[in-house]
């Protein structure tokens, strides 16, 4: 069998405030195949930003292994391209220049760097607006600069968390499209945190859902929905049915909150 890019196995994480302490995850084991696609979803706090600030590298946790190509992580890596809900753009770069920012972090010369910058705001469909700044670019188009920056350096997989969430209905349903274009095209393997059970099912291979605190993964669930995916997919049964059942899951941890 293949091993899978990314595999988490017994992994748990607290948090001590004040001699108090916080388990926020607990024996986590969640594995992702090579270009496959998951999504995190659950009830607000139960450590679904945790787990993938675990897997960036920017967290610490207490037990567990965390192991990127059968290699355990150590820090942050330019193996793993990471997007926040917030932009995290330098506002006084272009965006042609925050591009190029990583690109100088990861070593490259200055005329390989404006090459590679322009080809993927090009995947993202802002090659027009290179020089432009980021306070003359609308929230959505903001989040395309934050993701042909995490793109850039090429990296084995794409760790989202909610990244989606500050927009539009509009214009987030345009930026899913994009995003499973580029994944479609590129062959990524993604895992991505969100609220919204339709955009889970719109995106993903599979959904896994998390239980309340301590953070657990409850249940899987396979989407198996044809790709490429479509607006008119969401109005089919099997989307509606999927949806109840990913839902119920989640409203199960509520009961007595």
């Amino acid at each position: 069998m293949t091993a899978p890019k990314l595999d988490v196995r017994g992994l748990s994480k607290s948090f001590t405030d004040r001699q108090r302490s916080f388990k926020a995850l607990e024996g986590i084991d969640l594995s992702l195949a090579d270009n496959e696609f998951v999504a995190l979803v659950g009830t607000s706090g139960c450590g679904k930003s945790t787990l993938l600030a675990i897997v960036a590298g920017l967290q610490d946790f207490q037990e567990g292994e965390v192991l990127v190509d059968g290699e355990p992580i150590e820090g942050p890596g330019r193996d793993r391209g990471v997007v926040f809900q917030s932009y995290t753009l330098m506002p006084w770069l272009t965006a042609q220049r925050n591009v190029e920012f990583a690109l100088e972090a990861a070593g490259l010369g200055r005329k390989a760097r404006r090459e590679v910058a322009r080809e993927h705001l090009a995947l993202v469909g802002l090659e027009r607006f290179a020089e432009s700044y980021p306070n003359q670019l609308s929230g959505g188009m903001k989040q395309r600069v934050a993701i042909a920056r995490a793109l850039s350096y090429r990296p084995k997989m794409l760790l989202m968390d909610e990244p989606f969430g500050a927009l539009d209905a509009m214009t987030r349903h345009q930026m899913q499209e994009l995003l499973t274009g580029i994944w479609e095209q590129h062959r990524l393997t993604v895992l991505f945190v969100t609220h919204d059970v339709d955009e889970a099912i719109y995106l993903a291979d599979r959904i896994a859902v998390m239980t309340r605190a301590p953070g657990r993964i409850k249940q899987v669930f396979p989407v198996g929905l044809p790709r490429p995916r479509v607006p008119e997919i969401a109005e089919t049964e099997a989307f509606i049915q999927l949806r109840r059942e990913v839902l119920e899951s989640i409203r199960d941890e509520l009961v007595g909150v």
